[in-house]
């Protein structure tokens, strides 16, 4: 494996949550090749997206330019880093943000599947996000969540960091059940 190869699904994630929390769509022409596709899997009425979008402009377009048009304040999570030499990977992602019209409080979470191509620049050929669980707060909780998601690590975190902080909050049960959930035998 050349030096270039290695840790480069790492530095694609990291790239994608720049992009996507930083509204800045021209950093995904390190994330995405020309004609990749994103699948999304939604268990949510809380937020929406296409089922599936095809093309590197017309993803750039649905996960940065438009996401950021109704959204601000965003912050993401992964929960599990991938090995040095992976070309796939899954994990499970936190998120939340703040509506930029109505300033409520968005937090969510699910999985990504990552998948690179066998090209020599190694861009993801798919993305399949999974959104299982996304709530809706009122925007008198923003300062907690905000205050809260600033304080874990970006853009690599743990549950129990993600669990250990949170604040008490009824609204976020179901995405701290979750994250529970899913992390209890690790």
């Amino acid at each position: 494996m050349s030096p270039s190869q290695s840790g480069r699904l790492e530095a694609v994630m990291r790239t994608y949550f720049h992009a996507k929390d930083e509204n800045r769509p021209h950093l995904l022409d390190e994330v995405f090749e020309e004609n990749a596709v994103l699948h999304v899997h939604n268990a949510s009425g809380a937020i929406s997206f296409p089922s599936v979008t095809h093309g590197h402009a017309a993803i750039a377009a649905v996960l940065v330019s438009d996401f950021n048009r109704s959204y601000e304040n965003i912050c993401s999570f992964y929960l599990a880093r991938p090995p040095a030499d992976a070309t796939s990977f899954a994990c499970a992602w936190l998120v939340g943000m703040t509506d930029k019209s109505t300033h409520d409080v968005r937090v969510g979470c699910g999985t990504y599947e990552w998948q690179l191509a066998a090209t020599p620049a190694q861009l993801a050929s798919q993305l399949v996000i999974r959104i299982e669980v996304m709530e809706l707060l009122s925007a008198s909780r923003h300062r907690q969540v905000l205050a809260w998601l600033r304080n874990l690590r970006y853009p690599w975190t743990s549950a129990a960091e993600i669990l250990d902080r949170a604040p008490s909050l009824p609204e976020l049960t179901a995405v701290l059940e979750w994250i529970r959930s899913r992390f209890a035998a690790a």
